[in-house]
């Protein structure tokens, strides 16, 4: 039921991840040509009369951020403060009879796939021939590119597959005129997204197509940075890898998810891989890019991880030493392959293993970090922040990995800019220079 008065000024809040971000960007460019007044990421609630909120529903720590925002603009919506308060994405799409029930204040919840009946119920009209476009919330010189949506793997861990639905590649020819559009919009680097991009293709052409894509995107004149994210190790494509290395302004940077080294917990996650193949992918990777960055991101407290396997995880983060390591307490998630397991190691032991694993990685970053010392850099500048440049070099994501400072002093940089800076000191997670 729609509306009596479609709302004038909608504030909306993406939570969760790039992906998220990007199904933001997509209705908040439907709104906009529906002419409503948009703030995206309100501080508060003084400039709106409508919140939507895009939740995430991925892990506990993210679905209690989801709920407590909620809660926060519910609230608002009970003094007064606002007219409506609407949810989608992820966490309504995997329980929305249950958010229904205990938070009625909401007026609506929508899935990950209801742009249209957002849209419609808040008194717009869904405009098709702006289909693919996006009102950019990133800074202007880069953006994401999600090239698949859903995914058909099966980890136990993971519950996208049953929020997202099955892998979806978008068309070949689309994904290459967006970023052909993004690039007359101004924008330098585009990082590519998806819950699976080595598995891009296969459904629609019957063969992985990352390779190609890749190569494709380098060729769009005016795009400088071209990052892939999300690279799944089972059925990694190592063509890639030559393309990678064909292109300079394709980063040297592989975001490749490994999550254990455990023969037997990756068997019990379902990962396709073991630990010969596991570090055999790694070493090609680095063979085959020299001076490659390699991020990838780690469980520790699967059910049933010993301290025995706990410290083969530690060893291994040790012997590879990665540029770039996020680690994820495990999180119980019902329906899926694991909830039958029992979560057997405690809440407390499993944040102890995160943080222990994390340690290891902060020294060696740091060292990796002091390696660079000395050298030149080309860096991107991404803001300005106290008496600082904050930039980023090919080998950074944004958001997640290190940055660059570059002190203000007398120097006038441009957000948006490349540069080439001389580093001049190190610390675990960030590097200092000068403007060479």
């Amino acid at each position: 039921m729609k509306t009596k008065s479609p709302p004038h000024r909608i504030g909306l809040v993406s939570l969760g991840c790039a992906k998220n971000l990007v199904d933001a960007e997509l209705l908040m460019r439907q709104l906009e040509a529906n002419k409503f007044k948009l703030v995206f990421d309100p501080v508060d609630h003084k400039h709106i009369d409508t919140a939507i909120i895009n939740t995430c529903g991925f892990i506990n720590d993210a679905k209690q951020e989801s709920i407590d925002t909620i809660l926060q603009y519910v609230q608002a919506k009970q003094h007064g403060l606002i007219d409506h308060v609407y949810v989608m994405g992820c966490l309504s799409e995997r329980y929305k009879s249950k958010l229904q029930v205990e938070i009625p204040e909401v007026d609506a919840f929508f899935g990950v796939n209801d742009l249209r009946q957002i849209i419609s119920h808040i008194g717009g009209t869904y405009k098709s021939q702006l289909v693919g476009e996006r009102k950019i919330t990133t800074p202007a010189h880069y953006a994401y590119l999600k090239i698949a949506e859903g995914c058909d793997r099966k980890c136990s861990f993971c519950a996208i597959p049953m929020i997202r639905g099955k892998h979806i590649s978008r068309p070949f020819d689309d994904i290459v005129a967006e970023a052909t559009h993004m690039t007359g919009m101004g924008i330098k680097e585009i990082n590519l997204i998806s819950q699976d991009t080595t598995y891009y293709g296969l459904d629609l052409y019957k063969k992985r197509m990352l390779p190609e894509l890749l190569e494709a995107l380098a060729n769009v004149k005016g795009l400088e940075w071209i990052r892939t994210h999300y690279t799944y190790p089972d059925g990694f494509p190592p063509e890639l890898l030559e393309v990678v290395r064909s292109h300079s302004n394709i980063c040297n940077y592989i975001d490749i998810p490994l999550q254990h080294i455990s023969n037997r917990i990756l068997k019990s996650m379902h990962r396709g891989m073991d630990e010969m193949s596991t570090r055999k992918l790694i070493e090609t990777i680095r063979h085959s890019v020299p001076g490659v960055a390699i991020r990838t991101t780690l469980i520790a407290g699967y059910p049933g991880e010993t301290e025995r396997e706990f410290r083969e995880l530690r060893s291994f983060i040790e012997e590879y030493r990665f540029d770039r390591l996020g680690v994820f307490s495990y999180s119980h998630e019902e329906d899926t392959g694991a909830f039958k397991l029992k979560d057997s190691v405690p809440a407390k032991r499993k944040l102890e293993r995160v943080e222990e694993l994390m340690s290891v990685q902060e020294g060696i970053s740091l060292s990796l970090n002091q390696e660079k010392v000395g050298n030149t850099m080309k860096v991107l500048v991404d803001r300005v922040e106290d008496d600082f440049y904050i930039a980023r070099s090919e080998y950074d994501s944004p958001e997640v990995d290190n940055e660059v400072l570059i002190p203000v002093n007398n120097t006038t940089l441009h957000q948006g800019s490349f540069y080439n800076v001389k580093i001049t000191r190190a610390e675990s997670f960030d590097l200092y220079a000068d403007l060479q």
